[in-house]
């Protein structure tokens, strides 16, 4: 009998457990058909017909215990499987990811892990969708052929290029090109290219490989731009009626320098011992019709994305910049939320219209610092008018912030680095962006709307777009009492939670202590990412029973919407109340991945823009300290510039170190030198690699001491310190930063010189 994969299949059938290779071997002819019998098999695994498990034996998929999940991939080749009804990531090593790529839907199994706990070990058994079709990389021509080596790491291919399909590239360019065939077995992908971008030392090329990679819509067609061309640049009497006119109350925006985009705009009037704040936000919505050319575009977008030296802005400029941004001195139309709160922060009523204002000032965070923090009289003279208003607003502002802490809301101060960019697109700097008391009340202000706008909707019990953020996992909240109990702190959990004012405590305590920044971001990667929902869990992060996102409709499609309903709840208008709730779960969903893509793709610029800085700076010496220890060494951020390199363990020559896991150090074995997450640590620059995006560093001077000269100090380090599982340590679940819970920032101010993020590029 000739052997083919239906008497195969057909033996499959009617098994209920798996088969090993020997007992195949055995039924199907014994050793003639071995090598036939053994090609077979793997190509009826890579193709999904068959699963390959543990012990050389095979099953059919839908005959063994498997998890539906997204599939992440590190750079150095094992994986994550998210499993999509919840539940703990599976660890798949290198060897078992079949041809699964980064972010493809994969049908997996799983196992206890031998590190035991909830830990899980498992392989791919079948991808079930691809999410690449695409990839953007660098175009080789090698002596074996042309390939494409990708920009993302994790997809952890080389695509292989015909003669056919190469197209005008030239070796060493930067290309787009399509996925034709995927991986399947020795056989690698192929493809053709269908965009050359140009030489990748170019800093535009760069920019459009990033948007390319992330699919950022960055053009708007004819009919978008049509549409806007069409919408006055002016306020008409028309578009008057029916608003409470606010033109003659002195209204300011606050923003960052470079902002052009004002989406808010604030004003205060003391009551006696009370504050009537007015927050008054552009009305996108009047302009912006729900299925219009405009809308679909925004919603395709979801928000603007801010890179260092640009924005891709969610509607066009015409709009951004024009008339729906509150400039000084000209009539806007805006939603305003007229709220009183008492001495104590308490909000005593809130009440919602549709307006109008005329800006009296465009001032900036700057300026507002130096009149209310700095005392500049000179200054405040210059904004007399307004000046009186600003220091009631400074008053106001300390009352919500000492309230919002009363309650536990949790503020991540972390600092945040600042991209200086030059004329020739090249970095020419990092620094410290600045947040003050001027950034902090208009947070403040802007959380106060949001909150007013959501509670006033949940009332009136309408279907409603939310900004929740959920407890964190338990198994990560005991990962982390491990990681500070090495530091000496502690925190409770109650019935496997956690109260925000616990973490709170835990935050103020470490306040000032040399580990407080390793504190905060393990604690924000330990937590659940904030995101967009019709069902109202509140949000962990703010300590808050009702929050939504209602203050940036010209950069954010969930405010746009949540414009549309309070509109409609205010006028009663059943039929337009209607549409504009319609489909909120698709808008919640598609607007949280959205805003996923747009945080990965600021973040890839950033650290591309740190490379290329680090690159001027090779030989050089940098103060830092240490983030994380692994077996192979341990990694440093440099002070200053927010930048990460790894020190080898084999550049350590004055002794033979071993990780002590438990201790989460590596120690000397001779001399009993320690080396723990938190030392400070001054190193030098010796390699710098773009394309690897790795920094490697050597060791100059470190204040690591033997455990003696240690006696009775804080064991600084952390087995789960999130910084590793991104370099190669198993870890599972833990997020890389910038995501996490929303901090307390007023959300993104675009900026042509910076990194975005002046003002607050957080998302609340």
């Amino acid at each position: 009998m000739n052997l083919t994969k239906k008497h195969i299949l057909a033996f499959f059938k009617n098994q209920e457990k798996a088969t090993s290779f020997a007992e195949l071997e055995r039924m199907f002819g014994g050793r003639h058909v071995k090598r036939e019998m053994k090609n077979m098999l793997d190509d009826m695994a890579e193709d999904g017909e068959l699963v390959r498990l543990k012990g050389n034996s095979y099953s059919l998929p839908g005959k063994i215990k498997s998890t539906r999940g997204r599939i992440s991939v590190h750079r150095d080749g094992y994986g994550f499987v998210t499993p999509e009804e919840g539940g703990e990531d599976i660890f798949i090593p290198s060897k078992f990811l079949k041809s699964a790529l980064h972010g493809d839907l994969v049908e997996a199994s799983s196992t206890p892990s031998r590190m035991g706990g909830n830990k899980l070990d498992g392989r791919v058994l079948a991808v079930l969708e691809r999410a690449t079709s695409r990839i953007v990389g660098r175009y080789e021509e090698t002596r074996r052929g042309a390939i494409i080596i990708p920009d993302d790491q994790r997809l952890n291919l080389v695509l292989s290029i015909p003669a056919k399909g190469r197209g005008q590239a030239e070796d060493g360019h930067q290309v787009v090109a399509e996925l034709t065939s995927y991986p399947l077995g020795g056989r690698p992908a192929e493809g053709r290219i269908v965009e050359v971008l140009g030489w990748p030392d170019d800093p535009e090329v760069e920019i459009q490989s990033v948007i390319r990679r992330f699919d950022l819509p960055h053009v708007f067609g004819p009919d978008v731009l049509a549409e806007a061309e069409g919408i006055t640049e002016t306020v008409s009497d028309d578009d008057l009626k029916g608003r409470v006119d606010l033109r003659s109350m002195l209204t300011v925006t606050i923003d960052g320098e470079t902002a052009r985009d004002f989406d808010d705009a604030v004003s205060l009037r003391r009551e006696g011992d009370n504050f009537r704040l007015w927050v008054s936000i552009a009305d996108v919505s009047h302009y912006v019709k729900k299925d219009s050319s405009l809308d679909r575009e925004a919603y395709l977008r979801g928000t603007s994305v801010y890179f260092p030296d640009r924005c891709i802005p969610m509607l066009p400029e015409r709009l951004s910049n024009g008339i729906c941004s509150l400039n000084p001195n000209v009539d806007r139309l805006t939603m305003t939320a007229e709220m009183l709160f008492d001495r104590s922060g308490t909000m005593l009523e809130s009440s919602f219209y549709t307006s109008v204002i005329k800006s009296t000032a465009r001032l900036t965070y700057t300026i507002v610092k130096q009149i209310i923090v700095d005392d500049d009289h000179e200054l405040a003279d210059k904004f007399r008018p307004v000046s009186p208003m600003l220091r009631e607003m400074k008053e106001l502002a300390l009352i919500l912030m000492a309230m919002r802490k009363k309650r536990g809301s949790i503020d991540f101060d972390l600092p945040e680095p600042e991209i200086i960019i030059g004329l020739t697109g090249q970095t020419e700097g990092i620094i410290r962006a600045e947040r003050n008391l001027a950034h902090q009340l208009i947070e403040e202000f802007m959380l106060g709307a949001n909150e007013a706008v959501a509670r006033t909707i949940t009332a009136r019990n309408i279907p409603f777009l939310y900004r929740v953020h959920e407890n964190p996992d338990p198994a990560k909240l005991h990962t982390f009492q491990e990681f500070i109990h090495g530091f000496g702190y502690e925190f409770k959990l109650v019935e496997e939670k956690v109260k925000p004012s616990e973490l709170q405590r835990l935050l103020a305590q470490a306040d000032g202590q040399p580990e407080e920044r390793m504190i905060n971001y393990s604690l924000l990667r330990c937590m659940k990412q904030a995101r967009y929902a019709t069902d109202n869990v509140g949000h962990f992060g703010l300590a808050s029973d009702c929050y939504c996102h209602f203050t940036s409709p010209i950069r954010r499609y969930p405010d746009l919407v949540v414009h549309r309903i309070l509109k409609a709840a205010l006028a009663n208008a059943s039929r337009q109340l209607a549409i504009a709730t319609e489909r909120l779960g698709e808008v919640a969903e598609h607007t949280s991945k959205r805003e996923r893509v747009a945080m990965e793709a600021e973040r890839d610029v950033v650290e591309m823009k740190k490379l290329q800085y680090m690159q001027q700076h090779v030989g050089e010496q940098f103060d830092g300290y240490i983030t994380g220890v692994t077996n192979f060494g341990f990694f440093v951020e440099l002070e200053e510039l927010f930048v990460e390199g790894l020190v080898h363990i084999s550049t350590l020559t004055d002794d033979l170190y071993s990780h002590a896991e438990k201790q989460h150090s590596l120690i000397g074995r001779r001399t009993g030198t320690l080396f723990r997450i938190g030392d400070a640590a001054r190193v030098t620059v010796a390699a710098v690699s773009p394309g690897t995006r790795r920094i490697e560093f050597v060791l100059a001077t470190h204040s690591a001491s033997t455990p003696a000269t240690r006696s009775g100090a804080k064991v600084i380090g952390a087995e789960e310190y999130p910084r590793i599982p991104l370099r190669g340590k198993r870890l599972a679940g833990l997020q890389p930063r910038g995501e996490g819970c929303d901090q307390v920032k007023k959300s993104g101010k675009s900026s042509h010189t910076t990194s975005g993020k002046t003002g607050g590029r957080k998302r609340r």
